[in-house]
């Protein structure tokens, strides 16, 4: 299993797997994501026996990205990396991809101080915010969406690594 830069060969595969995950992430089009990963702070892949089995994406602060979550975020703190979504195909869960995607943005956000992100409670992602939880985690607001979604806005400070110099 590698985690790699992503990279634009690779966006047809990413697309599907926003396409299995798209109860918890928004949709999302080749230009939706084009646009997206220009903002990007960081996207990153994961891929097993040449085939791409996991994506996320994350964006750092003062951005023109449009998502509501994201915007709470940004009016709230300077520092930040928001993860704008991580799509694991099904078959590749519960085998420490996530933690590995995980893993690699935290260390990027170790310099921004804090790492951010929503999950979804209604529809509840149960197993994702058992996820977050054991990651340190932390809920700081819920947010309804117009479409009678509602996500926990959560965050992981992480001020101690850039202490230490990371």
């Amino acid at each position: 299993m590698t985690v790699r830069e992503l990279t634009r060969a690779d966006w047809p595969a990413a697309l599907a797997l926003n396409v299995e995950s798209v109860v918890q992430l928004s949709e999302l089009d080749a230009a939706r994501l084009e646009w997206i990963a220009s903002l990007a702070h960081r996207a990153l892949a994961v891929e097993r026996d040449g085939e791409l089995v996991a994506f996320a994406l994350a964006i750092g602060p003062r951005t023109a990205y449009d998502s509501e979550n994201y915007r709470w975020f940004d009016a709230r703190f300077e520092r930040f990396l928001y993860l704008d979504r991580i799509a694991v195909a099904a078959h590749a869960r519960r085998r420490g991809v996530a933690g590995r995607l995980y893993d690699a943005m935290e260390a990027t956000a170790a310099a921004l101080e804090r790492m951010v992100c929503e999950v979804s409670v209604r529809p509840a992602n149960e197993a994702s915010l058992a996820f977050h939880a054991a990651r340190g985690y932390v809920e700081l607001d819920r947010l309804a969406h117009g479409d009678g979604k509602v996500v926990a806005l959560l965050a992981k400070e992480l001020a101690g690594a850039r202490a230490q110099g990371a």
